[in-house]
Formats: C-alpha cells, structure tokens, sequence
C-alpha cells in the first residue's frame, strides 16, 4: 500500500510542479492555449487507451457506458455549480476552477487504476503513470494562470494543489487496498467514469479554451499530445 501511496503521489506531483512552473514564469495567452492543447491531446489518449478500453476488456462491456455517463454528469453539475457560486460572489478564476474540478474528477480514479495495477501486475503501469503525470501538468499550468488572474494568491493555489496531490496518492494507496476483491463491473465503471469527466472537461473547458488562445496551431500540437501519449501506452 505504501508503494501505491507513493506512485500516486508521484504522478500527482506534476500538479504542483505546473503551478510553481506558472507562478513563477507567467505563460502568455498563445503559448498557454498550445500547452492546453498538448494536454488534451495526452489525455484523449488516456481516455481510449488507459481508460475506456481498459474498462471494456475489464468486463466485457458492463459498467462501462454507465461510467462514461455518470462520470460526465458529475462534472457537469459540479461545473455549472461552480458557475453559479462565481456569478454570486462576482468573482471568477475564468476556466480555472473547471479544469481543477476535472483534474480531481479524473485524477481520484486514474490513480486507483495506479493502485490496482500495483496489487494486480506487482509494479506500477508505466504508461498510466507517464500519462497521468504528462496531462496533470498542463492541466495545473492552464488553471494557475486562470486562477492567478482570476485573483487566486500564490499561497492559496499551492495549497490547493498540495490538497489534489495529497488526495490523489491517497486514491492510489484506496485503490490497492479496498478494491482488490472488486467484481470487474465496478472496476470497470471507475475507469469508465475517469473518461467521462475527461471527455466532458475537454469538451466544455479545455479544447475551446486552447483554440480562443492558441490558434488554428492547437489542432497540430493536440494530435502530437496525442501521439506522444500513444507511443508510451504502445511501448509499455
């Protein structure tokens, strides 16, 4: 369980690195919107390759469409909260507080995924650990900026990051100890839910965002996200 904490912690930590990397070396606009889309690119790829696939061969298709729904409702509710709160108060971190919301929504169940591949394989899935860690840190570097000029303090966005790493290892140490003895249907809709709250993130927030600051650019730095993502699930 240990290992599993600390692999999960290690994959999270691309979180904090992204905010200290934005906070200290402000990214502009065009370069932000092409480092949102490499990020999209890596995680479509997770979501076909690590995830819904993983779930399909995992139970041979049960669970699997009631993940990706579920999974996309939840973040969708949970985004037009957070829409509503911002309009409230009269304050807004832009797209940050929906791309921290989908990093959580997808990063507690990936780093189960880490957890049961420790139990099940004896070491950790390389490809899942270079995918989580390669799309959390355009995810983190994407909702600093928004969050900083959204009027988020340096301290307070750390502590939110060190709070979604912390949690995700945890998710990971959950993942090897409570969820051994699950039926595969369950395993199945962890997955499945991951890659509906990605799917749903990407579509709503990330994408759009990417292609309003970066350009016609995105699609070719997206597909290169993509590739790179692929190639380490194929090598592994």
């Amino acid at each position: 369980m240990t290992a599993a904490f600390a692999w999960g912690l290690l994959a999270a930590s691309s979180l904090v690195l992204g905010g200290l990397l934005a906070l200290h070396r402000p990214i502009g606009r065009r370069p932000l919107g092409l480092v949102m889309a490499f990020g999209a690119g890596v995680l479509i790829s997770a979501v076909a390759f690590e995830l819904v696939e993983e779930a399909f061969e995992t139970s041979s298709g049960d669970g699997v469409a009631l993940g990706l729904l579920t999974g996309s409702l939840v973040y969708f509710a949970g985004d037009t909260l957070i829409d509503r709160l911002d309009a409230t108060a009269g304050a807004s971190g832009g797209a940050g507080p929906a791309i921290v919301l989908g990093t959580v929504l997808d990063g507690v169940p990936e780093s189960v995924v880490l957890g049961l591949t420790v139990l099940e394989e004896g070491s950790v899935s390389v490809a899942l650990l270079v995918a989580v860690f390669l799309s959390n840190l355009p995810e983190a570097v994407a909702a600093t900026s928004e969050l900083a000029a959204g009027g988020w303090t340096t301290r307070r966005i750390m502590g939110l990051w060190s709070l979604v790493a912390v949690a995700a290892a945890a998710a990971a140490a959950a993942g090897y100890g409570l969820f051994g003895s699950a039926s595969p249907a369950t395993l199945a809709f962890v997955l499945a839910f991951a890659g509906g709250a990605i799917l749903c993130m990407l579509a709503d927030t990330m994408m759009p965002e990417a292609f309003e600051h970066g350009g016609k650019a995105v699609g070719l730095v997206t597909t290169f996200g993509f590739a790179l993502a692929f190639a380490v699930s194929s090598l592994e």
